[in-house]
């Protein structure tokens, strides 16, 4: 049978493109979305172009009992999750300096980008290691999709670089319990990415990218990432776990 990735929020965006260089790679994919279901239908019609199997499940995962429909939906549909992709992330839904953020927007962001992941792997792994562990999953193997807000500071929506960051030390934390099982856990971390959250600034990321701001003189695509995803996903990365893979045109490069 074919491996099956989980992808949150893979409705649209990067989470679109996941899901199609999964589907590629030869995985069946669980489409999840929390509000459009048209657009994760589209979703779903990429992978069948691709000859997979998609199923589609709504869920939230920033609550935490449809973060467990989710998992026991992907079981009923496939019987086995080979891959766990935390895609799924949220903006604030206004920029505000970090003296005036408010605790409804700290809240918001950091349980659909921090908590939520946090559960939901959890979750996840707590199966894989029986899947594992009886030989209906040969590789299991988790990634975290956080951002180069990790490590560059935006006092413009800090909440968004706390869950950032959090996610990247998740990374780490279940990395180094789930290695004795043979899971690994990795981190994708996406530059400046052109998607729909990106296109309130996409004038000033165009004039600063054209300035330099990245190496590599161009926007990140989608495509950047899923690819990425679907390296690990592959194998090629199984002696590696813990890391943080860059995508981001050379950004993380400090230079005089």
């Amino acid at each position: 049978m074919a491996p099956v990735a989980l992808v949150t929020g893979s409705s649209r965006g990067i989470g679109r493109a996941i899901a199609c260089c999964l589907a590629d790679a030869g995985y069946d994919i669980v489409v999840n979305y929390e509000k459009n279901r048209d657009a994760a239908k589209q979703t779903a019609g990429e992978i069948r172009k691709r000859n997979r199997r998609p199923r589609i499940c709504g869920a939230s995962v920033a609550v935490p009992e449809e973060s467990r429909r989710l998992v026991e939906f992907t079981m009923e549909a496939f019987g086995r999750i080979d891959l766990l992709v935390n895609n799924a992330g949220i903006a604030p839904r206004a920029r505000a300096d970090i003296l005036e953020t408010t605790p409804e927007s700290y809240d918001e962001v950091l349980d659909t980008n921090l908590k939520g992941p946090y559960f939901l792997t959890q979750l996840a792994a707590t199966r894989m290691i029986q899947l594992t562990g009886n030989g209906i999953v040969p590789k299991a193997r988790i990634v975290n999709i956080t951002s180069i807000s990790a490590f560059a500071g935006s006092t413009s929506r800090g909440e968004y670089c706390v869950s950032k960051a959090g996610l990247s030390m998740m990374t780490m934390l279940f990395a180094v319990r789930l290695a004795e099982h043979g899971i690994t856990v990795n981190e994708i971390q996406p530059g400046i990415i052109r998607t729909d959250m990106t296109g309130p600034v996409r004038k000033n990321y165009d004039r600063r990218i054209a300035e330099g701001l990245t190496p590599i003189r161009r926007w990140g695509v989608p495509e950047d990432v899923g690819k990425a995803v679907a390296a690990v996903a592959l194998g090629y990365f199984d002696f590696t776990t813990g890391a943080a893979i860059p995508v981001d045109g050379g950004f993380h490069l400090r230079r005089l």
